[in-house]
């Protein structure tokens, strides 16, 4: 049933209303019941979500009687972002991930975001999802703070994503809904994936078969539990960055979720003006690529793609 999570006024006779379609049991919901929030369209600009949403919805109306416990799918947190094709909350030009957990006695945005943060306190597990930007393909993955790993690798593990991104506290923004409710005690996990302004199906699907995986896992689905591939985890110290040395057009000379050696090609940053080469892009390191450049127009310093260091094998094999 489609539920109002909050609603505010705006100018000229408009609201900024967030709502939730909630999933329950045929025999209904009671006390001690597992609850399960996925949430998506924080940011107008990454669409991944969506196909997600309306996959996850779209199997558990074809079987409700599979299903025992709570769903709550939040399909978007910025409707003004997504419908104006807008990152930030229009009229506010604010990242709705930057203003957590906010004050009921705040600004507006403050006060919707506190209204998220109470409608998801009693949640026994919450998946974040996100897509990258319009510059960058991301393989589907998890992100973990270092501070709440112990209890959440575990869950992302299952969530059928390629590898899991294990960040250092240090690099972790404080006023995000998943550090906001990992700190209240409410599991929170990162889905990132796929790329701004698209969607990619295959990537949705994968992501969707890991959710059904975790349901089953906290026996919220009684279906069978999707098969779900062995994720990479890996640390902060495994990641090695590509930059541009030059500006220009950057062209590929690998596909997304490659291995490649040291001293391999990646692309080259060209000049179509004069037909030259300004930057051979090479691997620094031996490992998998799992980020890439997409957009092609690059300025020097702008990131190209993120390397998966070889060495966390052996860092995995010394633990």
């Amino acid at each position: 049933m489609i539920q109002e999570v909050v609603s505010v006024g705006l100018p000229v006779d408009e609201r900024w209303k967030i709502i939730k379609n909630r999933f329950e049991p045929e025999e209904g919901a009671h006390s001690g019941m597992k609850r399960i929030c996925v949430i998506t369209g924080t940011h107008g600009d990454e669409l991944e979500g969506q196909y997600v949403c309306y996959e996850l919805a779209r199997r558990i109306n074809a079987h409700p009687e599979l299903l025992h416990g709570i769903v709550d799918i939040y399909p978007a947190l910025n409707p003004l972002g997504i419908d104006s094709i807008t990152r930030s909350v229009p009229m506010f030009d604010l990242d709705m991930n930057r203003i957590f957990p906010g004050t009921n006695t705040g600004a507006t945005t403050e006060y919707v975001a506190a209204q998220i943060m109470q409608d998801m306190a009693s949640a026994d597990m919450t998946i974040d999802i996100h897509a990258s930007n319009i510059f960058l393909r991301e393989t589907p993955q998890v992100r973990v703070n270092e501070l709440s790993a112990d209890v959440l690798l575990p869950y992302a593990k299952l969530l059928n994503t390629d590898f899991v991104w294990v960040h250092s506290s240090a690099t972790v923004l404080e006023a995000t809904l998943a550090y906001s409710l990992n700190v209240t005690g409410v599991p929170c996990l990162v889905a990132e994936m796929g790329v701004g302004m698209r969607i990619t199906k295959d990537y949705g699907i994968q992501l969707v078969d890991g959710i059904f995986r975790i349901m089953c896992e906290m026996g919220i689905w009684s279906g069978e539990a999707p098969a779900v591939r062995e994720p990479i985890v890996s640390r902060d110290r495994h990641v090695s960055f590509i930059n541009a040395e030059a500006s220009g057009i950057f062209i590929p000379a690998i596909e997304h979720w490659t291995h490649v050696n040291e001293g391999d090609h990646i692309g080259d940053i060209v000049y179509p003006a004069t037909g030259e080469i300004l930057h051979n892009v090479k691997a620094e390191v031996s490992g998998r690529v799992f980020t890439l450049r997409e957009y092609p127009v690059v300025y020097s310093g702008s990131l190209i793609a993120r390397i998966l260091d070889d060495e966390y094998e052996e860092d995995i094999e010394n633990e």
